[in-house]
């Protein structure tokens, strides 16, 4: 039995040579760098998924959700969580 092995890099290149994988891979890479930052300042400021889902008055099963990518966070909803770590909320 051989094993074959690649790196990340050529993993990712041939997975987006597929253009319908690369469609969705490029609308969804925006969203799940938002995702990743706002988990890393809710760890940054030592907050539990509980404690920041009751600072924004939600349930923590919701901001889990969230910070997994399995919901459609709202404009509103970001602003939320983005004001009560601190943060800025800025489009350009």
């Amino acid at each position: 039995m051989k094993i074959q092995t690649t790196t990340h890099e050529e993993f990712m290149k041939e997975l987006l040579s597929d253009p319908a994988t690369k469609k969705i891979y490029d609308e969804t890479r925006v969203q799940a760098k938002i995702y990743a930052a706002l988990v890393r300042e809710r760890i940054q400021h030592k907050l539990t998924q509980k404690q920041l889902a009751k600072k924004i008055g939600i349930a923590q099963s919701a901001l889990a959700r969230f910070e997994s990518g399995r919901g459609n966070p709202t404009l509103s909803f970001l602003q939320k969580v983005t004001s009560a770590l601190g943060l800025k909320l800025v489009v350009m």
